[in-house]
């Protein structure tokens, strides 16, 4: 009979949703507020039929197939409970989170509003947690959380100008693929291929200490992967990865910095705007290469982190495209994606020079 109890009292406190309210919209139009928010894991769940009419989406519950199907001008994406994948036509693009069914109903993560649905409507999708204060008591034991906390205490630089070290992440790996092209590419393999190369020439032409979080083809956890970021000598993270879309009209790469924060205690973030400036020379590098770069972003992006180490994403382009297809695959696109980051790189640090002199 206890253990009824607690069983029931365990889940009734589960189905209660965190107190939390997001905003949404699509483009400049005007926001919708969402009050029905779960939190899992720190990382907000809505509901499907909540979403898709503020997105201008259809989509309905297959109780016999038991799937959600999404209509857009691009077909049907079918997507179900616990799976890791949405399905559209033949394809099947991978999900950094799986749909879960909470109290009833359908529920998908923030990340998947912000990538999936976007590409589906073409459109960027405005999303705004408006508690993003308010973490559950399993948040701040999150070990990535200590890692940010780590990060945002990595104030000094290192004596001297310029940079004295690089920590670059290849993308997924593993079991987690990455986005997939339609001939079959992955996106760990792309990223682990740039990153390689970007690695040596770090190496022989600046001469400084640079760390990959993985070199070969497995999964990491998140604190795995951003270990590297942690080392004293390192003053820039890379995040390297590619995008796929429903269609084959995206295309080019997109670089993305945190948005610029506040350090606990009130104070002005550390370095403020170096991420910002690090993007830039990035951007500017890839455009004189000859390559199509559709801009920087600010994005509150789990990967990013929070801290006031120099940090760019870097969406290196489209596997669905067929001209990114080649740029990312083919062995002479690498080695041309790798020496413009390396350029970009290479200005940011003799910045860093010119304003240490």
């Amino acid at each position: 009979m206890v253990r009824t109890l607690i069983l029931l009292c365990l889940a009734l406190t589960l189905s209660v949703p965190a107190a939390a309210s997001v905003e949404l919209s699509l483009g400049r139009q005007k926001p919708t507020t969402i009050h029905e928010v779960y939190l899992r894991d720190g990382v907000a769940y809505l509901a499907l039929d909540d979403l898709l009419p503020t997105l201008g989406l259809r989509g309905r519950w297959d109780s016999v197939e038991h799937v959600y199907l999404i209509k857009s001008s691009w077909g049907t994406a079918v997507i179900s409970p616990g799976s890791q994948f949405l399905r559209q036509g033949e394809r099947f693009v991978p999900l950094q989170r799986p749909p879960r069914f909470i109290d009833g109903r359908l529920r998908v993560s923030s990340d998947f509003i912000t990538e999936h649905l976007a590409q589906m409507v073409e459109r960027p999708i405005y999303f705004r947690n408006l508690h993003p204060t308010a973490p559950t008591q399993q948040e701040k034991q999150n070990p990535l959380d200590r890692l940010f906390a780590f990060l945002l205490r990595k104030k000094q630089p290192v004596s001297g100008g310029g940079l004295h070290g690089v920590a670059i992440d290849p993308g997924h790996g593993g079991q987690d693929p990455g986005v997939l092209g339609p001939l079959g590419g992955k996106e760990k393999e792309v990223t682990l291929e740039v990153a390689r190369q970007l690695e040596k020439l770090v190496k022989m032409r600046l001469g400084i200490p640079t760390f990959l979080s993985r070199d070969g083809d497995y999964s990491l956890t998140w604190e795995k992967r951003l270990e590297p970021a942690a080392r004293p000598e390192v003053d820039v993270l890379l995040l390297l990865h590619a995008q796929a879309s429903l269609g084959h009209d995206p295309r080019g790469l997109s670089l993305f910095v945190r948005p610029r924060e506040g350090l606990p205690g009130g104070g002005p973030e550390v370095g403020d705007g170096e991420s910002m400036r690090l993007a830039r020379h990035l951007t500017e590098a890839l455009r004189d290469s000859g390559m199509e770069v559709a801009g920087i972003r600010e994005a509150p992006l789990l990967p990013l982190g929070r801290g006031d180490l120099p940090t760019v994403l870097v969406e290196l382009g489209y596997l669905s495209h067929p001209g990114d297809r080649v740029l990312l695959q083919d062995a002479d696109g690498q080695q041309k994606l790798a020496g413009a980051l390396f350029a970009g790189l290479k200005a940011f640090a003799d910045e860093l020079k010119e304003v240490s002199h």
